[in-house]
């Protein structure tokens, strides 16, 4: 079954090049508005070896643009959801799907070294910026999504490695916080806008009994380890979803020239 999937994959990329994809270990952590859908993407081209991290479950407020996000599943783990999503595209392909929230904490329990390619697309500031450095120590391919929150405009979503980028509040704060910690990172490959909006409306309450996230204001006892976020912003899954496909594109690209 797994090879017809790749027919067109391989009409394009031809044999050997889609062999590569089989072959290529990638990991992502934060599988939301962006993660969601690079993970489908490489999963549709060729990538058959792929873990993904995340602590989350969905909630009824990821439906507008988190890939594997119904109103059929809400409350399930998002990892979970995911990977039953993905399994259905290719039944073949090797999914190890991770409920866990990455942090300096527990970062030793991820061997980021036998990985082909990783990829950033959490939220939380200290946590990402312990990943980035951590990955960039690595042989790995590495690419991090800046923010994808508070834009409208697909024409602005950029490529280009991290410290030659302007124009993103989220890379902005990044670099301020590592000068003021003392820390360096080495360049990376990031997706990005230039774009600056600002919400035009208010965050309300989770309308649905299901979910466990902190906006239903009921208090629920929270089953995992999902975390309160300090601020919501809006976003549109248009925006994510370029956000996500580039990433995978970016990886595909890569992997493509690897191979004469």
């Amino acid at each position: 079954m797994g090879d017809g999937i790749f027919l067109r994959s391989e009409l394009l990329l031809g044999e050997k090049k889609v062999q590569k994809l089989h072959a290529t270990r990638v990991i992502i952590f934060g599988i939301g508005g962006v993660g969601s859908w690079c993970a489908e993407s490489l999963i549709r081209t060729g990538i058959t070896q792929l873990t993904m991290v995340d602590c989350d479950r969905v909630c009824i407020t990821n439906v507008n643009r988190q890939l594997m996000a119904t109103s059929k599943n809400i409350g399930q783990v998002k990892t979970d959801a995911l990977k039953e999503r993905l399994l259905d595209i290719n039944p073949d392909a090797q999914i190890t799907a991770i409920q866990k929230k990455y942090s300096e904490e527990n970062a030793t329990e991820f061997d980021l070294h036998t990985y082909d390619v990783i990829i950033d697309a959490i939220d939380s500031m200290s946590s990402k910026i312990h990943l980035i450095q951590e990955a960039t120590k690595t042989k790995a391919l590495f690419i991090s999504s800046m923010g994808a929150a508070l834009k409208l405009d697909p024409t602005m979503v950029r490529t280009d490695l991290f410290w030659n980028i302007r124009g993103c509040p989220m890379a902005r704060r990044i670099r301020k916080r590592v000068r003021r910690e003392g820390k360096t990172i080495d360049n990376f490959q990031v997706v990005y806008s230039e774009e600056q909006g600002e919400n035009q409306g208010e965050v309300g309450k989770c309308t649905s009994e299901k979910c466990f996230c902190s906006s239903t204001g009921e208090n629920k006892p929270n089953p995992d380890l999902s975390i309160k976020k300090t601020v919501i912003n809006g976003s549109l899954s248009h925006i994510t979803g370029i956000f996500g496909l580039t990433i995978a594109g970016l990886v595909i690209k890569h992997i493509y020239n690897q191979v004469s």
